[in-house]
């Protein structure tokens, strides 16, 4: 086993004061690893990083075409929003088109990430409910599903169809048995792989426009639905739609809690897993841009990689005493 490597280090003045370590890797289109940092056999749960292969079933089955399902709702199948009203007003909307409303969902309430959103509550004593959690959208493909497949109402369940058809493509497009499973903070089923197996199942992704089959077709609509919406994949302020945009709609990323990012990359045909053994938020978005720089997908002086790569800190006088910023490593 390896250990996991530095990638991203914190700066002040001449000394470095933290450092996050890692695991990653960069498949191609066979399947096969070009690249690694770390264990590329370490074991993670990719936690939202894995939307897009948990929306598959909603395609594939059928569902998203008898529902006339729109790349709006696509993309917010693969979302880890803000809660903010483009996201909740659709969400809702989905919800009317199924005859069901939040109460039929299973992730939980959720203060909104959306200020403007999160001031609105607090200002009329609202309560967060589950239509603002951040993985609301997912769960509507959920329903979708279930109600495609006259399944019953507890979706989340291990033993349901809509998770059972989930795990079969995961370990279809990672190309492993899934070890084991953890309950993840909306309540559904995450099901684990190697960081191998996750940048496999990206890569596959990337190149499904190369295949003709129908689990290709839907990875190709997924896809193109997070790179022509990535605010609705994320939301103002958040990496997965600030690094979208720079890359001027050509990649698709996402984020997963406790540290992992992913990458469909569709020009090159490769895809990308990382994961920060602490779980560290920005030690993540300075990873993930940092590979996207050095495949030539991201420009590094692109005001938006700024924000999470080579990143000046602050002090509360606005005096800068130090930077995130990643390893050689991961540059070259």
């Amino acid at each position: 086993m390896t250990n996991p490597v530095p990638m991203v280090e914190i700066w002040r003045g001449q000394l470095l004061e933290s450092l996050h370590l890692g695991h990653g890797v960069v498949c191609d289109d066979s399947g096969q690893v070009v690249r690694t940092w770390g264990d590329p056999d370490a074991v993670i749960y990719p936690r939202s990083s894995s939307k897009m292969i948990q929306a598959l079933p909603l395609i594939t089955s059928g569902a998203a075409e008898k529902f006339g399902l729109t790349s709006e709702q696509l993309a917010l199948a693969c979302a880890s929003h803000n809660g903010a009203e483009i996201h909740t007003s659709r969400v809702n909307t989905w919800l009317s088109q199924l005859g069901l409303s939040g109460r039929d969902f299973r992730c939980g309430p959720q203060l909104p990430n959306d200020i403007p959103a999160r001031n609105a509550l607090i200002k009329t004593d609202g309560s967060p409910c589950q239509v603002h959690n951040n993985c609301s959208g997912k769960h509507a493909g959920f329903l979708t599903l279930a109600q495609h497949m006259g399944a019953g109402p507890e979706y989340v369940e291990m033993d349901h169809p809509v998770q059972q058809a989930c795990l079969a493509a995961f370990e279809e497009t990672t190309g492993q048995d899934s070890l084991c499973y953890g309950i993840d903070g909306c309540s559904a089923p995450n099901f684990a792989t190697t960081v191998t197996g996750m940048a496999r199942s990206m890569a596959w992704f990337a190149s499904a426009a190369d295949r003709s089959d129908r689990a290709s077709g839907a990875a190709q609509q997924l896809v193109a639905a997070m790179m022509k919406h990535p605010d609705l994949v994320a939301g103002e302020t958040r990496a997965c739609t600030n690094l979208m945009r720079a890359m001027g709609g050509k990649v698709a990323i996402k984020t997963g809690a406790e540290a992992v990012f992913i990458a469909i990359i569709p020009e090159k045909r490769l895809g990308v897993a990382l994961k920060i053994t602490d779980g560290a938020t920005r030690a993540s978005e300075c990873a993930i841009a940092a590979i996207l720089v050095s495949l030539g997908v991201l420009d590094a002086n692109h005001p938006e990689t700024g924000k999470y790569m080579n990143v000046p800190l602050l002090n509360r006088r606005g005096v800068t005493c130090g930077t995130v910023r990643p390893s050689v490593e991961l540059l070259f």
